[in-house]
């Protein structure tokens, strides 16, 4: 994450630095267009499409942080693991049980295959996998189906 601060900070420096190149030789060549104003502008514009680059690379830091700070998030709160943490934090205030981290597994696993079945055009299929039960998994009473769909 340093690394990823260093080189946005670097990046905003060096651009703030060609900005000012820019007005100097602007105010050198009493605002004329020269080749010392078109160099320092096309230098310009290199170092804004690299300060670009440096804050597109930490906003996918950031959101690569915040995916896994969700996911660690919603298997603690699966697993009842935040339960000892926090006791006002929110799996506190469901009043459903944990249930295993395999269980949590098994169950995204089979959310992931549905959803590659229905890309895929295999409405049908995915639909009665949807609505039976697989033989040998124990029926978790908590994620029971929906009469209104």
């Amino acid at each position: 994450m340093d690394n990823i601060v260093d080189s946005l900070q670097n990046a905003y420096q060096v651009f703030v630095a060609a900005a000012a190149n820019v007005l100097e030789a602007k105010e050198s060549c009493s605002a004329q267009k020269t080749v010392a104003t078109d160099a320092a502008l096309e230098n310009f514009k290199q170092k804004w499409e690299l300060f670009r680059v440096a804050c597109d690379q930490a906003e996918e830091f950031v959101e690569s942080v915040k995916q896994r700070i969700g996911s660690e998030c919603l298997v603690d709160e699966a697993t009842g693991s935040v339960v000892g943490k926090s006791a006002s934090g929110p799996a506190a205030t469901t009043g459903l049980p944990p249930i295993s981290a395999v269980r949590l597994e098994q169950m995204s696993k089979a959310v992931r295959w549905l959803v590659i079945e229905l890309q895929h055009g295999s409405g049908s299929s995915a639909n009665a996998a949807a609505h039976s039960h697989p033989p040998g998994a124990p029926f978790d009473a908590r994620f029971s189906e929906d009469p209104a769909q």
